[in-house]
């Protein structure tokens, strides 16, 4: 079966990784077919770089992504799509605008 991982590079104590397509056999740091992209952990914010297109691509072909990956797509790479759809909405101000207090009808 063809895997989305993450590949480990860098130095000792700085890690950096590239997300590559790979045998799901293979060893974490061994062989792989292509790199789809990068991440670097270390960096504030951190930098995710990944070719959307071709992890679809991947996907459409039967490959599964590992569950670093999901997660890293799921927050860096797809857009809330809830929040944009939604029209802003005000927020109501604690106290006068509050539910009535105890002992008033």
């Amino acid at each position: 079966m063809v895997a989305i991982r993450l590949r480990r590079a860098g130095s000792k104590k700085r890690p950096f990784f590239r997300v590559v397509v790979t045998d799901s056999r293979a060893a974490r740091d061994s062989s792989f077919v292509e790199i789809l992209g990068h991440y670097n952990p270390r960096t504030r914010p951190a930098v995710v770089q990944v070719d959307k297109s071709r992890v679809d691509y991947w996907i459409e072909k039967g490959a599964q992504m590992s569950d670093s990956v999901r997660t890293l797509v799921a927050r860096h790479l797809s857009k809330p799509e809830a929040a944009a759809n939604e029209p802003a909405v005000a927020k109501v101000e604690a106290g006068a605008a509050s539910a009535p207090s105890e002992g008033q009808p």
